[in-house]
């Protein structure tokens, strides 16, 4: 327990739509307010997605993050990571635009191409507020989400050498993490490495107990010692395995990207509930909650004043 837990909040991601929660945010007001809330709440880490204002459906318009980006970093001292994810519908020269134009302390990166399944959401609804919410579901069946070793290199370039922003390394199975121990005894990327390992995702490793223990134990084996990692599980067993995951030493994400709920059966009214809970989970545990400045220092990040915006 000498290790602070960082938690991360993803705020709204492109997973979910409207029709799914009147509680997600997807107008620059409602994201930038929720971020916010999130971040007092003790969350050291906002994650970022930007939706079209108007439908709420995925966009990586430079513009609309803009719209909400400013107001949150007014507002708090949370580190902002910025998706180079974006959604598998979109190429990777507009998953990047965000970023680049950004330049953020930090960034998700998926460490690898795969099918990422959301068809399944489809059948929990059958009326929708936007046409193009079951058509997304649907283009999830027949689209790879792409990020080949080129596509990786060119954002480690772009962004890790030019900006000096650090990574999320997003790991949805165990050969992602295979790929980011060539890249660091490659060279490319440098230490201390903060590894999402993220389950619950159709086309990923799923959300069990052991799935994350052997998660842990090949990341051990790969990367050494000299790495953090967080825990992110899409779906009912947010909780739970956030949960395990700081008890195995580790840190811990949530939010509305992941999971709409706060319990069973019941839709989560923000974000802010959601880091409260695990905060309060963590802490009636024992376990002492990172600040922003505390996970700056233990990621090694540039700091707010680098930043372009």
């Amino acid at each position: 327990m000498s290790q602070k837990v960082i938690i991360t909040c993803a705020v709204t991601g492109s997973i979910h739509t409207p029709t799914m929660s009147p509680h997600l945010p997807y107008r620059p007001e409602d994201i930038a307010r929720q971020a916010i809330a999130a971040a007092d709440a003790g969350a050291a880490i906002l994650h970022l997605h930007a939706r079209d204002p108007d439908t709420g459906q995925p966009t990586a318009d430079p513009d609309v993050f803009m719209q909400f980006l400013p107001a949150i970093r007014s507002g708090c001292d949370a580190v902002i990571n910025i998706t180079t994810g974006g959604s598998s519908l979109m190429t990777l020269e507009e998953r990047l635009a965000a970023p680049n134009r950004v330049q953020p302390e930090m960034a998700s990166l998926n460490m690898g191409s795969m099918n990422f399944g959301l068809f399944p959401m489809k059948k929990r609804h059958e009326d929708w507020l936007f046409d193009w919410e079951p058509a997304l579901l649907d283009k999830t069946k027949e689209v790879v989400f792409r990020n080949t070793f080129a596509d990786i290199e060119q954002i480690f370039h772009q962004l890790g050498d030019r900006y000096g922003t650090r990574f999320e390394f997003e790991c949805y199975d165990v050969g992602h993490i295979q790929t980011l121990a060539f890249y660091l005894r490659e060279g490319l990327i440098r230490e201390p490495l903060f590894v999402q390992f993220v389950l619950g995702v159709l086309g990923g490793i799923d959300a069990a107990p052991e799935n994350l223990m052997h998660m842990k134990a090949t990341a051990d084996r790969l990367l050494g010692s000299n790495y953090r990692f967080s825990v992110l599980c899409a779906g009912r067993l947010q909780m739970p395995l956030a949960t395990l995951g700081a008890i195995m030493g580790g840190s811990v994400r949530v939010g509305l990207e992941d999971s709409l709920l706060i319990g069973r059966g019941r839709l989560a009214t923000s974000n802010a509930e959601q880091v409260g809970k695990i905060r309060r989970v963590l802490e009636e545990l024992g376990y002492e909650i990172a600040t922003p400045d505390e996970a700056r220092a233990m990621l090694g990040l540039k700091g707010a004043d680098q930043v372009n915006f």
